[in-house]
């Protein structure tokens, strides 16, 4: 009776609005709903914005809207560059007075080429579609009443990266409407040239230690699991990647007088592919699994407690069959070389009974935890000559065709990464979990490590810091290709997310 009565006496000094205030989450929906209209027009105007990470006056165009919004916002900013000309990114900082701890969150704001062929809409032109597979355009601005959450937002970067900004911006704005400080210090790293492959990100992390400097680092890069559930990941793999050219007659060939005579590129180029990898995604190249770092027993049973999604995508994606591991997370623990095209003569209406003067091929690795770039290429080069194949850097001559009977041209693109991961078992990655768990109020999965790469590795290892990957678009949004979409039930989602993560993350 003595406890029950002190229990009394100390709730009663406590403030009735507080006793009364709703959950976070709670609060932040109530907010969004309330401005669901705004939070999409501010959407669609960063989206309206090219940002080709190739065209550098565009990504500084977004930088500096980017900037002026968080500039409005409190946060104070600097616009850092490796060189002049190159990409830049933005940083912003807010300190939370009584903090113990700095949160820094990453996202790209430049985004992929948009030649692919089938959109539905001029990729800069973000337009409101009904759900899936309707998918009709709806005016949002003249909905009655709340929008549908399954209504999705088409437009270049809706899903990677653009989405993640807006829903820090938005999780911001409604904490700040309703008084609710962060419980971190807050800094900002939102990258000009991701899509690019990052070649100048280590020097921006390498000048500029000291006010990148952060107890983890949260990336919101990259689409959520299959399930729809939310997902926090704890690293990403690497990449390095190439253009390989073969070389056949100096000049087209009639097909009836020359094929059984003159070698064909179409025919060099496809086999030369194929062996590097087999049908089942398995690298031939001896010793390329040598690197590879053994999944821990911790990173194990996280694949295993994840929910089976690889039956419903084989249905969803018309698949017959999969290569490699059953379980799709498997997969990115180890190294995959994919081929991103294959060209050689021409097709469709211009097709000829011809044989073709060189063949292309467009290949990426994605590395796992243990390989670098530079050994990778060694390896590949390595394998090629082993072959028969002669490598050369530029267009070959008359002279080095009659030379060699098989000639490669091998152009490693600018760039590359190596992987990155952070134990799950460490306090940060715990409390990142439970933080988000509260706010969804379920489970949250856990993945080891993303299939996708990134140049995160350049700060995570300048700096060492951890780095946990926090991810809100929808796994179908199409990133990278055409008709690339945000739904806007994860955009409200993310909102919700990145708000407890602003205000509820401690460890």
């Amino acid at each position: 009776m003595r406890r029950m009565n002190c229990l009394v006496s100390l709730l009663a000094l406590v403030p009735a609005a507080v006793l009364a205030a709703p959950p976070l989450n709670q609060q932040v929906r109530a907010y969004r709903v309330q401005h669901e209209k705004q939070i999409v027009g501010d959407f669609v105007t960063l989206l309206s914005m090219p940002n080709v990470a190739t065209t550098v006056t565009d990504v500084e165009k977004n930088a500096a809207y980017i900037e002026a919004q968080l500039k409005a916002r409190g946060f104070t900013t600097r616009i850092l560059a490796a060189a002049p000309d190159t990409p830049p990114a933005v940083f912003a900082e807010l300190r939370t007075p009584g903090a113990r701890r700095t949160v820094e969150f990453y996202a790209h704001y430049d985004g992929q080429p948009v030649g692919q062929k089938g959109w539905i809409i001029s990729p800069f032109t973000p337009s409101m579609r009904s759900a899936l597979p309707e998918a009709v355009p709806v005016d949002w601005r003249a909905a009655p009443g709340p929008l549908d959450p399954d209504w999705r937002l088409y437009a270049r970067s809706a899903g990677d990266d653009k989405g993640s900004i807006q829903a820090l911006l938005s999780a911001f704005d409604a904490l700040k409407a309703f008084g609710r400080k962060p419980s971190v210090n807050i800094k900002l790293l939102y990258e000009g040239e991701e899509e690019q492959g990052s070649p100048h990100f280590a020097k921006i992390v390498a000048d500029n230690q000291a006010l990148l400097k952060c107890d983890v680092l949260i990336m919101g890069d990259g689409p959520m699991h299959q399930s729809g559930k939310q997902m926090v990941n704890f690293g990403n793999r690497g990449i390095t990647s190439l253009t390989l050219t073969v070389y056949g007659p100096m000049k087209p060939l009639h097909d009836g007088h020359y094929g059984s005579w003159a070698p064909s590129p179409s025919v060099m180029i496809a086999d030369l592919v194929m062996s590097l990898r087999d049908d089942d995604g398995h690298i031939r190249i001896p010793h390329f699994y040598d690197d590879v770092t053994p999944p821990s027993a911790a990173d194990q049973a996280a694949i295993a407690a994840m929910p089976p999604v690889e039956a419903d995508l084989k249905q969803a994606l018309g698949l017959g069959r999969n290569v490699g591991p059953p379980r799709l997370a498997e997969g990115y623990l180890q190294p995959t070389l994919n081929v991103r095209a294959i060209h050689a003569g021409d097709e469709g209406a211009n097709a000829a009974n011809a044989i073709a003067t060189e063949g292309h091929a467009s290949l990426d690795v994605r590395l796992a935890p243990g390989e670098t770039p530079a050994h990778v290429r060694e390896l590949l080069e390595g394998y090629l000559t082993q072959q028969g194949w002669f490598i050369v850097r530029d267009t070959p001559d008359r002279a080095t065709r009659l030379a060699h009977p098989r000639v490669v041209r091998v152009v490693w693109d600018e760039g590359g990464a190596i992987a990155t991961q952070t134990a799950l078992d460490l306090p940060v990655s715990k409390a990142v979990v439970a933080t988000i768990g509260r706010t969804v109020g379920y489970p949250v999965i856990k993945l080891p490590i993303v299939g996708a790469s990134s140049g995160m590795a350049d700060i995570v290892n300048q700096l060492h810091t951890p780095m946990v990957g926090v991810s809100i678009a929808n796994y179908d949004d199409n990133q990278h290709a055409q008709n690339e979409n945000l739904r806007l039930g994860n955009l409200w989602d993310g909102i919700e997310v990145y708000a407890g993560l602003l205000a509820d993350l401690n460890w």
